[in-house]
């Protein structure tokens, strides 16, 4: 089992204005899926505070996933895919694209996300957008084939030809 994190990106729910929802569901969708989630924070929509908090929890080698939800669309302090940007070593833009395009499918809105995901040493990171809706969406799209890219950033023998899809 892999274990993961859920980082809310929000300025109202991080100075406690606003509970925050999406957090939560993302825990839940990802507890669903067969996830660990050991851990949830919730920080304001500062790049140097996303930033940090991206690295603390990579770093520490607890989780092998990240999740973040809010601060991936055009509003002025929206700079989550900054920071995800700014602290890995690889991107991963297949997992975003086929967010987009799923996303796509619901509303034409989708192509207005700047989510980005990448690898910072053996944690995959994923941008989730805010709105709950869109953020269950999203990684629904995506959870299907996540284990797999884990267990080949593991290192573990992953044979890509022996499975089904």
């Amino acid at each position: 089992m892999f274990k993961a994190a859920v980082l809310t990106v929000s300025d109202r729910s991080f100075r406690e204005e606003r509970p925050d929802t999406g957090g939560p569901l993302v825990a839940e969708l990802l507890e669903a899926g067969g996830y660990e989630v050991v851990r949830q924070d919730i920080v304001p929509d500062e790049q140097p505070e996303i930033e940090a908090m991206l690295k603390a929890i990579a770093d520490s080698g607890e989780v092998q996933l990240l999740v973040t939800t809010g601060g991936t669309g055009f509003a002025p302090r929206d700079v989550t895919p900054e920071a995800t940007l700014a602290v890995c070593d690889r991107l991963t833009p297949g997992i975003p694209e086929a967010m987009r395009y799923a996303s796509l499918q619901i509303t034409p809105r989708a192509m207005l996300s700047r989510a980005q995901a990448g690898i910072r040493k053996g944690t995959l990171i994923i941008n989730l957008p805010g709105s709950p809706k869109a953020a269950k969406e999203n990684l629904e799209a995506v959870l299907p084939a996540l284990s797999h890219g884990l267990e080949m950033l593991s290192g573990k023998p992953a044979d890509c030809a022996k499975l089904a899809d």
